[in-house]
């Protein structure tokens, strides 16, 4: 049948496949799995498909049955919230939120040229590049699964063009000015719980009422988050993880669990002399193994930013913040990379242009020549 070959290896190995056109080819099967009349039919039927304008496996093997969404519940659900706890749950909801409408589609069914037309559609609606990676390779997961659960062939999202972005944006961090009304802002806040606390207990010793327990260092638990988080950069969720066996204020450093990092893997930040002050005078009035017993900061920290009047800044730009102003004082890259947690160096180039006129001093050696 013409289309349909046989390859043999140096090894011995012999696999069926269907030659779809110039240079290209697809797998069929192997010798000893299939039998030569069932890799005949299968590759008659890859074909057609593509005679028909249909992915190449459509149909093969009972995969037409099998729909994105039925694939994603039975078999991709379980493996991601066993192999990747973390991310699970925002993954999840991302494919459901984004490629719900594909659910009833069967898996071979999902082509470039309808990801393609996806992704146009995205780009007219105004998505910035950077969020339609991140659905792009949401999906790609569960595909690549698919493949190596022998339910496709390939995963054709390779194939797609990955829309094109800034890998150095300009990061947002503290000018000098807005750190000091910052922390100007977090005295006058504590200075006020003060004050508030003193006004209620005369309110309840006039009353006969027992008196409220008297304030400690820190009026609450939202300025020791935010010096610890502008002296570590560690990540909000990482931050609320912690607990005080992963603090060593003798030594002063603290553990970031591998199971609570981005990363999945365990580092150790030393801590600076504001941080170790930081943390020992909390541990005087927090209670429970964690650091932070909270589940967030939103509302305190937007009060907060609003009386600091600083705008446009994250709770995740203290990350950025503190990444630059090391950066700045000639911090080598990999340092930063190391105390971020970073998988990669690039992640980490986006604070380059920061480093003390290094740029500036290799261009000036052009001067000698």
């Amino acid at each position: 049948m013409p289309g349909f070959l046989l390859r043999v290896q140096p090894s011995g190995t012999r696999t069926y496949y269907a030659q779809l056109g110039r240079a290209r080819r697809v797998l069929v099967g192997k010798v000893g799995v299939l039998t030569p009349d069932e890799a005949r039919e299968r590759c008659q039927i890859v074909l057609g498909n593509v005679a028909h304008g249909r992915a190449p496996f459509f149909g093969v093997g009972g995969t037409a049955t099998l729909t994105l969404g039925k694939f994603i519940k039975e078999t991709y659900s379980p493996w991601l919230r066993a192999n990747r706890p973390r991310s699970a749950v925002q993954g999840l909801q991302r494919l459901q939120t984004i490629f719900g409408h594909w659910n009833n589609a069967p898996l071979e069914s999902i082509t470039v040229d309808g990801v393609e037309r996806w992704k146009l559609a995205r780009i007219e609606q105004g998505l910035q590049p950077s969020t339609i990676l991140r659905d792009l390779y949401a999906l790609s997961g569960v595909l690549s699964h698919a493949v190596k659960r022998g339910k496709l062939s390939e995963n054709i999202l390779r194939k797609v063009d990955k829309p094109r972005m800034d890998r150095s944006p300009k990061v947002r961090y503290l000018s000098a000015d807005e750190n000091q009304r910052l922390r100007n802002a977090l005295r006058a806040r504590d200075t006020e719980m003060r004050k508030a606390r003193d006004s209620a207990n005369q309110w309840r010793k006039s009353r006969g009422e027992p008196l409220l327990p008297k304030l400690g260092d820190y009026a609450d638990h939202l300025e020791p988050a935010i010096l610890l988080s502008l002296n570590t950069g560690v990540r909000r969720g990482e931050l609320l993880a912690l607990k005080w066996s992963a603090v060593n204020l003798i030594g002063r450093s603290l553990t970031i669990e591998g199971a609570t990092a981005k990363s999945l893997q365990t580092r150790h930040v030393p801590l600076n002399a504001e941080a170790a002050e930081v943390l020992k005078c909390w541990q005087k009035q927090s209670a429970g193994d964690r650091v932070f017993p909270f589940t967030g900061f939103k509302t305190a920290w937007n009060a907060l930013l609003e009386r600091a009047s600083i705008k446009s800044f994250r709770w995740h730009d203290m990350r950025h913040d503190f990444a630059s102003r090391l950066a700045s004082k000639g911090v080598a890259l990999n340092t930063v990379r190391e105390l971020l947690g970073h998988g990669s160096l690039a992640m980490t180039l986006r604070y380059a242009h920061l480093a003390p006129d290094q740029k500036a001093d290799a261009v000036a050696l052009l001067n000698s020549l």
